[in-house]
């Protein structure tokens, strides 16, 4: 069996300006953000990491690259974990008629009306694809491997619900994931794979190693 520990990014400017950020927005992490990411580090030392892969966006990067360091091990960049791709919404301005724009995609995806895009950017079918070609790329011929992947929360809290078969105990879609919050999956090899849901949600949510 596998474990992998979803966890997001630290602090970085846009979640105090709510700017979307997919590609073109792409900034460092705040010094709150950093202290996070050490927090983070800190938790994983007793956890015995095998490999840590990250998102290319400069926030995730960064706390990937101070939770290495502090476990001696090398970051590897997959551009399946990028956050979602929100299409033009990124060269907005984030007013209040944006982020409405934003959370109708969400809703339409919720009641399963899946093939709905934002405007220039992409669906929920392809954005679960993405999540699971990572994972699969994680974790291709691997068996007992622990894994960390630092990503975003729009991505990883829209698909956790399709990529853990008992998610929906206490899960909604959506769900807000805090900065450097930290989800465990456990996964049999080839789970990674399935257009069902075969993975188990081990933790949800946990931010009990923050101290911010």
């Amino acid at each position: 069996m596998n474990v992998v520990y979803l966890v997001r990014h630290g602090e970085n400017p846009a979640n105090i300006t709510r700017e979307f950020s997919h590609r073109r927005v792409d900034y460092p992490l705040t010094a709150r953000g950093v202290a996070q990411a050490r927090q983070t580090a800190a938790y994983f030392r007793d956890q015995a990491i095998d490999s840590i892969y990250s998102s290319p966006l400069r926030r995730a990067q960064q706390t990937a690259d101070i939770i290495a360091t502090a476990l001696h091990l090398p970051v590897t960049i997959l551009e399946d974990f990028r956050e979602t791709n929100v299409g033009t919404l990124e060269d907005q301005p984030p007013t209040a008629a944006a982020w409405e724009q934003h959370d109708s995609v969400l809703a339409s995806w919720s009641s399963g009306q899946r093939e709905v895009a934002f405007p220039g950017g992409e669906d929920y079918h392809s954005l679960l694809a993405r999540m699971r070609a990572g994972m699969a790329t994680v974790l291709a011929g691997r068996d007992g491997a622990r894994v960390v992947i630092v990503g975003h929360g729009g991505i990883f809290s829209a698909t956790i619900l399709d990529l853990c078969a008992n998610a929906a105990e206490f899960v909604w879609f959506g769900q807000n994931w805090p900065n450097c919050g930290i989800s465990v999956l456990e996964l049999h090899p080839g789970d990674e794979l399935a257009s069902t849901p075969r993975a188990r949600l081990r933790g949800w949510l946990d931010a009990t190693h923050l101290s911010a």
